[in-house]
């Protein structure tokens, strides 16, 4: 299926059909498949910070968006609740961040009460 992609070049864009270990389908364009934190190319920093709050290998969909985020492309993760989309985001816009610049750098909408309270 052809697309326009940010350049305003047509590329084709092919949509695989996966299952995880947890036998959950999941469709992307992305088929790079990450297996571990430590090859994700994250800052040594947020590598201390994911290990020390318990996280021993990333879930399937984190194996999955976390690097296509860290690159600027858009993703639409769908999963259901408990598999990691929060923390798949989150480890995402810390790997962005600069540290040293003051502004703001990354704003994270909440379509409800409940979930702000979950994602704060």
């Amino acid at each position: 299926m052809p697309k326009i992609n940010g350049d305003g070049n047509q590329v084709e864009v092919k949509q695989e059909s996966t299952t995880t270990e947890s036998e959950e389908s999941m469709e992307s364009n992305w088929t790079e498949v990450t297996e571990s934190f430590d090859h994700m190319n994250l800052k040594m920093d947020l590598l201390h910070g994911i290990y020390g709050y318990g996280f021993e290998k990333p879930s399937a969909i984190q194996k999955q968006a976390i690097k296509p985020c860290c690159e600027g492309r858009d993703v639409i993760a769908q999963t259901q609740s408990g598999t990691g989309k929060t923390a798949t985001f989150s480890i995402s816009v810390l790997q962005l961040v600069d540290e040293r610049i003051r502004d703001v750098q990354a704003l994270i909408l909440a379509p409800t009460h409940e979930l702000a309270q979950q994602v704060s």
